[in-house]
């Protein structure tokens, strides 16, 4: 990843975190961005916060040697495993996270019943307990650990029978019981319409948005931002090489958003 000076590194365990990369460039379209997929480890959720933290460690400290400006960690997970370690590592390194949307989800009075749907690594650190007792008291909060599912979107076939077989499985038992779905993991924004199959019109609530506006916050206080005139670009990097992984990447990030 060398020759990336001015770069914003944005890393996922795999294709998830190009659900996150769609809102950083919508929210800062002339910047230049790195996205590195590391999904020959893929997923993280099934993983130990010290292999987590190692993983992240490893990517952060080449994208950083190569020139990036500013990290954006695209994955809840490796967010709550690796974010302060990473920011103690490279304290004049931006390193932004992302985790799930329960607040913003919970602040609309109308949703009484959340589900938050993540991996399981996410649902058992203490930054999402953190997040829960901080606003769980307004809502009932419902768990669900959905270990394979970023595994089967990494394939890259949302539509396949065995996307639509686990999700009938997972989400069945609460048809008609929530109210909203924060989805917990980067990779879950990309069967948004299968989920919708099985639980109905309800609304979804992601990381993305408010990482995006804080990365934007965090270059203009450092003076880092891109000027205006700049030409935005995006470099797809993975872990597995080969133009099939690079295809889809693109297609990922191509696909038209909800």
């Amino acid at each position: 990843m060398d020759g990336f000076n001015g770069y914003i590194g944005v890393f996922d365990s795999g294709v998830g975190g190009i659900s996150v990369l769609k809102e950083l460039v919508r929210e800062l379209p002339h910047e230049r961005f790195l996205f590195f997929g590391d999904s020959a480890h893929a997923p993280y959720g099934d993983k130990g916060a010290d292999q987590i933290a190692r993983l992240s460690r490893r990517i952060v400290g080449t994208m950083v040697d190569g020139g990036c400006k500013a990290i954006v960690i695209a994955c809840n997970t490796a967010t709550s495993a690796a974010a302060d370690g990473l920011r103690a590592l490279w304290p004049e390194v931006p390193i932004v996270g992302i985790e799930p949307a329960l607040k913003p989800a919970a602040e609309a009075p109308e949703n009484e019943r959340i589900l938050v749907m993540a991996t399981a690594a996410t649902l058992r650190l203490e930054k999402f307990h953190e997040l829960a007792r901080a606003w769980g008291s307004s809502s009932e909060i419902r768990t669900l650990a959905c270990p394979g599912l970023a595994d089967l979107i990494e394939t890259g076939r949302l539509d396949s029978p065995a996307v639509h077989a686990y999700l009938e499985e997972k989400l069945a038992p609460y048809r008609g019981l929530v109210d909203a779905v924060v989805l917990g993991c980067t990779h879950y924004p990309f069967v948004k319409k299968q989920i919708r199959d099985i639980l109905g019109p309800v609304p979804f609530f992601d990381g993305a948005p408010g990482t995006a506006r804080q990365l934007h916050r965090k270059l203009e206080d450092g003076n880092l931002a891109a000027p205006a005139l700049q030409r935005g670009e995006i470099v797809f990097r993975s872990s597995i090489e080969g133009d099939a992984q690079q295809a889809l990447y693109e297609r990922l990030f191509n696909l038209p958003t909800e």
